[in-house]
């Protein structure tokens, strides 16, 4: 199998520092159209699949139910910060459900949002399991255990909430996971071939043109990310500021240790990448330079910008090097033909 190519590189001066070597597919629904590295290697997508563990909660017709709108749905695909504009919505998603905060199995984190952070060390306060980067997913989930009528431990491999998560999956990946690893807030993630995440990605992509009632849900889940790219991330953040700069043309969701995706309605194509070593600042290097060899992103934005060819200064301001795409990603990549 092919080796992990090299994908992001830091300079200072005129010293090439650090290295990042990773895979990356860009794919249709037939398959791979391009490739870096090794499409077939085996991950798990983490966070960035947040949108198919979220299939089943529209699919099924809970969201519907309960009165979902496209706000809840966009946080049942988030990463979010923890800022009150996502703490304050789970937590009235919750109420409405007769639920609260103890329900929830994703356990608590300290916000990323500096003032949410802030604001709960003056008031010698712990975050609770709202501040949670996946409350959004997990209120998700406990709102399709409720339509299920499931029992509480929703994040159980074999609860019926996690067996529609596999069972979308895999339906949208078009193959068996080989398995699962336990994610940072306890639900499985389950493994998979870059090459069929990327064509998962195509899947959400092409799906107002397909009447299926899980095609109709993705196609919802998708809305609802472009049309809240606050609410799927936070200021900051590259998911946001990305989907921002591409004005509704890309559903774009990190995923820890160096994964991310990318869905492209306009094409019909979908991204997706990992940095082998999991370092952050070269998959989002990688997925803007990747949206920009693809015409979704131009370079010169401020927001790709901050990510590709980003200048790196020391404390003093003074630009002391870059964090930039290497040239496998600005070059013509190996290409292979999309089966018939």
């Amino acid at each position: 199998m092919p080796d992990a190519t090299l994908m992001t590189e830091v300079h200072r001066g005129p010293f090439l520092e650090s290295r990042h070597a990773g895979h990356a597919v860009i794919a249709n629904l037939s398959g791979v159209l391009e490739a870096w590295g090794d499409p077939d290697a085996v991950i798990l997508p983490r966070s960035s699949v947040k949108m198919i563990q979220a299939l089943p909660l529209v699919a099924s017709g809970a969201a519907r139910e309960a009165g979902l709108g496209s706000e809840q749905l966009a946080l049942a695909c988030a990463s979010h910060n923890g800022a009150a504009i996502h703490t304050g919505r789970v937590a009235a998603w919750l109420d409405s459900l007769g639920m609260g905060e103890a329900e929830l199995r994703c356990g608590p984190q300290m916000p990323d949002d500096r003032e949410a952070k802030f604001a709960l060390i003056r008031a010698h306060e712990q975050p609770s399991q709202i501040h949670n980067n996946c409350s959004g997913k997990h209120a998700g989930m406990l709102t399709l255990a409720r339509h299920l009528g499931a029992g509480p431990d929703y994040v159980a491999p074999d609860h019926p909430v996690q067996r529609a998560c596999r069972s979308a999956f895999e339906e949208v990946t078009g193959e068996p996971s080989p398995g699962y690893g336990i994610d940072g807030c306890s639900v499985p993630n389950f493994a998979t071939r870059l090459s069929a995440l990327a064509r998962a990605m195509a899947w959400f992509a092409t799906a107002e043109q397909r009447a299926d009632s899980a095609s109709r849900a993705a196609a919802e889940l998708v809305a609802a990310m472009m049309a809240h790219p606050d609410l799927v991330a936070g200021e900051g953040r590259a998911c946001t500021e990305l989907m921002r700069a591409a004005g509704g043309r890309a559903a774009i969701k990190t995923g820890a240790e160096g994964v991310f995706t990318a869905i492209l309605p306009e094409m019909g194509l979908g991204i997706a990448l990992k940095i082998a070593d999991g370092a952050t600042r070269a998959s989002e290097c990688a997925m803007a330079a990747l949206l920009v060899r693809l015409g979704v992103l131009e370079a010169g934005d401020p927001a790709v910008r901050r990510r590709m060819d980003a200048p790196i200064r020391n404390r003093r301001g003074i630009e002391t090097g870059s964090i930039r795409p290497a040239d496998a990603l600005r070059a013509p990549a190996t290409t292979r033909s999309a089966a018939p």
